[in-house]
C-alpha cells in the first residue's frame, strides 16, 4: 500500500487531501499539532477535523503529533516512513498575524519547509513533493495592474489579464507582508530542491482555497468566516477598496484532485497559480449576496476605510498552465455550490 505524508492534515486542504487519497487506497500519515489554535485562539482549533479523519478513515489514517520546527523529529519520521508522496499544507497562514509573531511565522513557513525538504532529500528523494504556496508571493504587485471599477467589483482593464494572473508574474518590487515574505522563502526553496537535487516538486500558489471543512477566522478564511458571521448575526469588517476587492475561490476538492494529478504524473520544480479562475471569482459584496441567498439572513457588516497591508484589490488565477499540463483536470465545484456547502456545514457545527 502506498503511503502519503500530509502536513497540516487537520487543516482545510490537508484534511481534504487525506480523504481524497484514502479513497484511492493510500495509507495516510497526517502530521499536525493544532498550531492554528496557538496562532488564532480557540476559534482556530482544528482538533474536530482530526477526530473526523480518524473516525472517517479508520486504520487508513495515522496521526503524528509533530511540529515542523522539530528538525530531528521530522528527519526521523521521514526516514522511518519513506512516504511515496508528500503534500505540505502546514503553515502560519495569516498576513495580519505574522507581524505580531514574526519568528513563529518564519520558523514555521520557511524553516519548517526547509526541514521537510532536507528530510525528503535524505529519505525519499524520488517521492513527489507538493507544496501549498500562496498568491501572496506576488506581494501587492497585482495592484499595479490597471483596473476598472464596476458596480460591485474591481476588474482588470488590461486585456493581457483577461484570464487572470500567470505564473510568470513578477514577485519583485512589491510589499509582501511578513507572511508573504516567509512564503516566498519556502516557495523558492521548494523550487530549488527540485532543480538542484532533481526532486519532483511543485508549488501551488493558492488564491482563496475554501470548502465546508474550513475553520475560518477573521484573519484567515474569507468565505468560511463570512458565512459564520452571517449565521451568527455577527459583524463582518470590510477592509478598504470599497468592498469591491475580488478573489477567485476554489473548492478544496478541486485542489486535492489537482494534487493527485501532479503526483500521478510529476514534474520537476513546477509552479502553478491554483484558484477558482474567473468563473469562481467574487467581490465581498457579491459574496454577501450569495451567502444571504442560502442563509436567508442579512449580512451584518461595518466598513473600515483602511485596507490590509499587502492586500490584493483584484486577484484572479490564470489556470491555463494547469489545464495545459494536466488536461484531464478542471474546476468541478461552482462558487455558488461551494458557498452552499459552507453554509450547510457551518449550520451543522453551530447546531
Amino acid at each position: 500500500m502506498k503511503k502519503l505524508l500530509v502536513t497540516g492534515s487537520s487543516g482545510l486542504i490537508g484534511s481534504e487531501v487525506c480523504v481524497h487519497f484514502a479513497a484511492a487506497g493510500w495509507e495516510i500519515h497526517g502530521l499536525d499539532n493544532n498550531q492554528r489554535a496557538v496562532f488564532f485562539g480557540p476559534q482556530g482549533d482544528t482538533r474536530w477535523n482530526q477526530s473526523r479523519l480518524a473516525e472517517q478513515l479508520g486504520p487508513l489514517f495515522i496521526h503524528h503529533e509533530l511540529d515542523l520546527r522539530d528538525r530531528s523529529g521530522i528527519l526521523n519520521l521521514l526516514k522511518e516512513l519513506k512516504p511515496d508522496a508528500i503534500v505540505h499544507t502546514a503553515a502560519q497562514p495569516s498576513h495580519d498575524r505574522a507581524a505580531a509573531i514574526p519568528f513563529d511565522d518564519f520558523d514555521t513557513n520557511a524553516v519548517g519547509t526547509l526541514n521537510l525538504l532536507e528530510a525528503v532529500r535524505q529519505a525519499c528523494p524520488e517521492s513527489p513533493f507538493v507544496h501549498m504556496s500562496t498568491n501572496k508571493v506576488y506581494g501587492d504587485r497585482p495592484n499595479t495592474i490597471d483596473l476598472v471599477e464596476l458596480e460591485t467589483r474591481w476588474d482588470y482593464a488590461d486585456p493581457e489579464y483577461a484570464n487572470g494572473i500567470k505564473e510568470s508574474f513578477s514577485i519583485d518590487q512589491s510589499k509582501h507582508s511578513l507572511f508573504g515574505a516567509s512564503k516566498v522563502a519556502a516557495d523558492v526553496m521548494v523550487q530549488e530542491y527540485g532543480r538542484y537535487f532533481n526532486i519532483p516538486t511543485c508549488c501551488l500558489r493558492g488564491g482563496c482555497l475554501t470548502g465546508p471543512n474550513h475553520s475560518g477566522v477573521e484573519l484567515h478564511g474569507f468565505l468560511s468566516y463570512l458565512v459564520k458571521c452571517n449565521l451568527e448575526g455577527r459583524e463582518y469588517k470590510v477592509f478598504g477598496y470599497k468592498g469591491k476587492q475580488v478573489r477567485d475561490n476554489i473548492h478544496s476538492h478541486d485542489v486535492a484532485s489537482f494534487i493527485e494529478a501532479f503526483i500521478n504524473k510529476p514534474r520537476i520544480a513546477e509552479v502553478y497559480n491554483i484558484g477558482g479562475g474567473r468563473d469562481n471569482s467574487c467581490s465581498i459584496w457579491e459574496a454577501f449576496k450569495i451567502a444571504e441567498k442560502f442563509t436567508g439572513k442579512q449580512q451584518v457588516y461595518t466598513y473600515v476605510d483602511e485596507n490590509r497591508i499587502g492586500d490584493h484589490i483584484c486577484y484572479i488565477s490564470d489556470l491555463s498552465k494547469m489545464r495545459e499540463h494536466y488536461p484531464n483536470w478542471n474546476i468541478t465545484v461552482s462558487l455558488e455550490e461551494t458557498i452552499r456547502q459552507i453554509v450547510e456545514a457551518t449550520k451543522a457545527r453551530l447546531a
